[in-house]
């Protein structure tokens, strides 16, 4: 990991050399001179100043040194060498590979060695003669499947593809090549994702090989040192790079989801770019034909708040042409597979055979993949990115409009091979879907417009022609399409104010691609991977080892595979292989052939360049041999914009082909005699693409993620040795192992070392950095070969920061906690000493206030208290007044009254006449002052209010009175039919007991009566007529009570719950006779008397 560099303790280089003298001087005094402190150069002049290395580079190196190491598959050893190697290897019985007849490495052991020959006896038990050249060692049994390749005490290439082979067949597809992951496809889901997993790794309990530990590496770099990351995919086609980036993400939004909304957006992004991106190719059912880059922002806390996605050449003739075996992009058989009856309806769609476009391949559908099921999924993703129904519905009717322009036919009309487009349903669809006139359409198709001065001369098209016509407007509207798509993306995912300069990029771009047939589009994908691998071998091989010699440490360079010549055959001016094609696309006449030979002319000193035959060529890229043909490039190339399309486009009712018309106008078009021209050429446009995105990722840190496609067939479990070296060789593993083996993964300046841990030292030495810096190291006992001392810089094996890093933080800590518990020990007797400080200041406010405000009411408080007193004088004495004068008119009132009560008992007559007497007479004589008459109308209307309430209260007291009366005569009734009952059950108990007594008569002989059975008897008779008095008088008592008129609803509950407990008295009463009398029967018996109610007992 790389440190950024320090403002402070920054030297001049003279008080640099002169600090390296002193140093070695001292250490030639005290005789213990550090082993890691290079030499010094005899100059008296220090090395001049080198570009060091980016920051990015620090994932380009790992642990675990072996200084020197040679690698037996690359290396000659003597002869003498060889010997003595095979001798160890026999007496120690150890495993070796040897190389068969077939060129397939094998497990076995050596038995003799006769000169150069040795004997081997291999896994399966069969002995082989083989020379000692082809004979490598292999690792011991504990090494068998290491995570890392590092780990492997020989490294070469058998033991290589070994390791991955174990791992493999045991579904342990992530593999360590140092800074690099490997990950082989497993073409089947593997149990290794999913949230537990993820959940894992974001706790770091999990630390073996793994996509999201390269994403959770990359997270964390970006929090820690807040600079960009990216991590970059890449692999043949069909090696697993599309899966291994949605993984990527996926974890990324579990790191970084759930606060701006845009993480399941970003996620969804995938499923439309497949749909609209990828094909099934002869290699991989899930090709991604164009290139994208993801570049997901985080906010300062680690939250995801937006995207950006940019894409780079999409392959528009697989829209028109197809391979045998190949589909075109899915979206057009999830279309016919799983559009709804309305939809389809509404677009005239059929089933994807029906289509020129589509059923020319004879491929229609994929094993195991259900087109109709996507297509749901993808408009879940439409809603999800927040495209709108309108849109959604358009982009299907344009979608539609394609595959019927694949189904328009022509018609030969002269010996010339001119041609008219059939008017059949194939061209009204079309016309109806993009909005426009049909017989404009089939103009269009057929003719073509030259300008000749101020005329526009309509020439007729032949058959090749129209057909192109026809496939130009098909390949513009879907590449139109495909772009205003990816710029809706871009707008719901829209970072916008929360852009904060932290981003993590996922290139998921084309793999390397060699068919049988290759073209133009295979020549542009292979030159892509071409600058990827010149940025991995830039991070990982050249920067890295320039700056170990430029700095003066101890080391051994590391030879690799460099494609610069490759590079320079396609970009290098003025003959490269880009300059050669635009220079040929620029000739109206020119054609394929004479653009080979032109190739072959100017380009056959290249050694990775080879012309063929005719129009074939072969270029050696770092992952093999391609033989190209160049029929179609020059078409391809200059991809031209016809004027008449673009009208045609203009004048539809479509606003989407309105939209695709005007962006396209926008472009300088230079007018030519065919009317077609642009301003850049594809190559050159792709070319600029390609440096903007490498210098974007120069930016960045980056994360290699090398996939591996086991097999050519695309099936689970088989693990083809040699499909597997050929990818492992293109991407270098083995000198990636060798260079981490012996790297130094970390690297600091010594200014920044001695300022980031300077601290942590016993004793506080001089200013001087590299004194510093080699205190540092002796203090913390790192062993010299963990580290190494540069003019510059300082330079760290994997782990040892770490070391410097934890005693950092725990004295930080303890730091910290001293800081925290003297500030909170500031705060709180700051608080305190507020606290009290208030509490006096209210005090004596409070104090303050009180005295002020007896002040005040102090004076006016004796002259309050006479006033009142006189109005409580005053008003005592008109309410007695008041009282006099009310009860005197009362008085006064009464007697009228008796008068006029009087006066009735008297004659009719009569009391007319005194009552015209008495209306005669004066009202001076009843005459009474108004308020003590408005004192008596309140009265009496109170009176009268209190009298109608007591009216209401009585008759609602009478209505409760009858339903008690009701219930009275209901109980009374029941009483009397229970009293009757008992009565009879009495009488006949009594006559029982009489008809004993008569049997017991006097001249029966006392002893047959064994313990006074008679007298039981009697008692029980006494018994039975005594309750039966008691409860006649308690009835009676009751009915007398119940009977009183003048009880209220409480009385009668009361008389209720007296007659509940009689009845309870009188059950148990009963109950206890019965008791009684089934006891006398008992004794009766016992006595001899077996039947005593009326007979003798013998």
């Amino acid at each position: 990991m790389t440190i950024p560099p320090s403002p402070t303790m920054k030297t001049t280089p003279k008080e640099t050399m002169e600090s390296l003298r002193q140093h070695d001087d001292a250490c030639e005094r005290l005789k213990d001179k550090s082993p890691s402190l290079p030499s010094r150069r005899t100059s008296s002049q220090i090395p001049s100043n080198r570009q060091s290395l980016p920051t990015s580079l620090r994932d380009a190196i790992s642990p675990e040194r072996e200084t020197k190491e040679k690698d037996w598959s690359e290396k000659t050893i003597s002869e003498q060498e060889c010997v003595n190697n095979v001798e160890f290897f026999i007496n120690k019985k150890l495993c070796v590979w040897c190389r068969v007849g077939n060129g397939h490495w094998h497990l076995g052991k050596i038995q003799s060695v006769s000169d150069d020959v040795a004997s081997v006896v291999l896994s399966n038990t069969e002995v082989v003669e083989i020379s000692t050249k082809e004979i490598l060692p292999a690792n011991p049994d504990v090494l068998e499947g290491v995570d890392d390749l590092i780990q492997l005490s020989y490294l070469n290439e058998p033991s290589v593809l070994y390791n991955l082979r174990i791992r493999y067949s045991q579904d342990l597809i992530y593999s360590k090549a140092g800074p690099v992951l490997i990950a082989v496809n497993p073409f089947k889901n593997v149990k290794i994702y999913g949230n537990d997993i993820r959940s894992a790794y974001q706790k770091k309990a999990l630390v073996a090989p793994h996509v999201y530990a390269v994403a959770d590496a990359a997270f964390d770099e970006m929090m820690r040192e807040e600079k960009n990351q990216s991590i970059i995919i890449s692999g043949e086609s069909g090696a697993g790079k599309t899966e291994t980036a949605k993984y990527a993400m996926q974890y990324l939004e579990a790191l970084g989801g759930g606060n701006f909304g845009v993480d399941n957006e970003i996620l969804k992004t995938n499923c439309i770019l497949e749909a609209f991106g990828n094909a099934k190719t002869s290699r991989n059912d899930n090709s991604s034909r164009f290139g994208k880059l993801m570049e997901i922002h985080f906010s300062t806390k680690g939250k995801i708040c937006g995207a950006k996605l940019e894409t780079f050449l999409l392959e528009k003739s697989r829209v028109v042409q197809l391979s045998n075996g190949e589909r075109s992009y899915h979206i057009f058989y999830e279309l016919c597979a799983g559009a709804s009856p309305i939809l389809k309806e509404r677009l005239n769609l059929k089933a994807a055979s029906e289509y020129n476009y589509l059923n020319q391949s004879n491929c229609l559908t994929i094993d195991r993949i259900d087109d109709a099921q996507k297509f749901h999924k993808l408009m879940e993703a439409f809603n999800t990115v927040q495209i709108p129904q309108e849109h959604q519905e358009r982009t299907f009717a344009l979608l539609a409009a394609v595959l019927w322009l694949g189904n328009v036919s022509f018609e030969v009309i002269d010996n010339e091979n001119h041609v008219d487009v059939v008017a059949d349903e194939a061209v009204t669809n079309v016309a109806m879907l993009m909005g426009c006139n049909s017989q404009e359409l089939m103009v269009v198709l057929s003719t073509c417009k030259l300008q000749a001065g101020r005329d526009c001369i309509a020439k007729r098209l032949t058959l090749p022609q129209a057909t192109d016509m026809r496939d130009s407007l098909a390949k513009i509207i879907y590449a139109s399409l495909f772009n205003w798509l990816v710029e809706q993306i871009n707008t719901s995912l829209e970072v916008g104010k929360l852009r904060t300069g932290r981003s993590i990029s996922i290139l998921d771009i084309y793999g390397f691609e060699s068919f049988k047939n290759n073209s133009f589009e295979q020549f542009c994908i292979n030159y892509a991977n071409e600058r990827l691998q010149q940025h991995f071998n830039r991070h990982l091989f050249k920067l890295e080892q320039e700056e170990y010699e430029g700095d003066g440490i101890d080391w051994t360079k590391v030879e690799f595979k460099d494609n610069q010549e490759c590079l320079d055959l396609i970009e290098k001016k003025p003959i490269g292989f880009v300059s050669l094609l635009d220079e040929e696309s620029n000739f109206p006449k020119a054609s394929d052939t004479t653009f080979a030979n032109k190739l072959k002319h100017h380009l056959k000193s290249n050694s990775c360049f080879r012309g063929e035959r005719g129009r074939g060529f072969r270029v050696s890229h770092y992952a093999g041999e391609v033989l190209y043909d160049t029929n179609g490039f020059l078409e391809k190339n200059r991809d031209p914009l016809h004027l008449d399309l673009i009208q045609l486009l203009s004048s539809c009712n479509c606003q989407l082909l309105n939209l695709f018309s005007s962006k396209m106008s926008d472009k300088s078009l230079k007018p030519a005699s065919s009317s077609e021209s642009m301003n850049q050429s594809v190559i050159t446009k792709f070319k600029s693409q390609l440096f903007k995105l490498m210098n974007k990722l120069e930016d960045t840190t980056p994360h290699f993620i090398r996939c591996i496609k086991p097999n050519s067939n695309q099936l689970p479990g088989i693990y083809e040795d040699n499909h597997v070296l050929q990818q492992l060789r293109c991407c270098g593993v083995l000198e990636i192992v060798r260079i981490s083996r012996s790297g130094y993964h970390t690297r600091m300046t010594h200014q920044d070392l001695a300022a980031r841990y300077g601290f942590l030292l016993d004793t506080k030495l001089s200013q001087d950095p590299l004194s510093t810096s080699d205190s540092i190291m002796k203090q913390f006992n790192l062993p010299p070969e963990m580290y190494q001392v540069g003019y510059r810089k300082i330079y760290l094996r994997t782990g040892q920061i770490g070391l410097l890093e934890e005693r950092r933080e725990y004295v930080l800590h303890g730091v910290l906690g001293l800081q925290k518990h003297f500030r909170g020990y500031k705060s709180r007797e700051y608080f305190h000493n507020m606290k009290n400080a208030a509490l006096i200041l209210q005090s004596y406010m409070r104090g303050e206030n009180a005295r002020r405000n007896y002040i005040v009411m102090k004076t006016p408080a004796t002259v309050f208290s006479a006033v009142n007193k006189e109005l409580d004088a005053v008003i005592h004495l008109q309410s007695v007044v008041r009282r006099w004068l009310v009860r005197k008119q009362l008085k006064n009132s009464v007697e009228l009254k008796k008068q006029s009560h009087n006066e009735k008992k008297k004659t009719r007559r009569k009391s007319r006449r005194k009552v015209s007497e008495v209306k005669d007479l004066p009202l001076e004589q009843f005459q009474v002052q108004p308020w003590a008459l408005a004192d008596l109308q309140s009265r009496v209307q109170k009176v009268e209010t209190a009298i109608m309430q007591k009216e209401d209260e009585n008759t609602a007291l009478k209505e409760e009175l009858q339903r008690f009366e009701e219930r009275w005569l209901e109980n009374e009734t029941r009483m009397k039919s229970m009293e009757e009952t008992w009565q009879q059950h009495i009488s006949s108990m009594q006559m029982s007991l009489e008809a004993a007594c008569n049997t017991m008569s006097p001249g029966t002989p006392t002893k047959d009566f064994k313990g006074g059975s008679l007298n039981d008897v009697k008692d029980i008779y006494v018994e039975v007529d005594q309750p039966r008095v008691v409860f006649d008088e308690d009835v009676e008592r009751h009915v007398e009570i119940e009977l009183e008129r003048e009880s209220t609803a409480i009385k009668k509950q009361h008389a209720e719950e007296e007659l509940s407990k009689l009845k309870s008295r009188f059950e148990k009463w009963k109950k206890d006779y019965k008791a009684r009398l089934r006891g006398t029967k008992a004794r009766l018996r016992l006595n001899g008397h077996r039947n005593w109610c009326g007979k003798k007992s013998f």
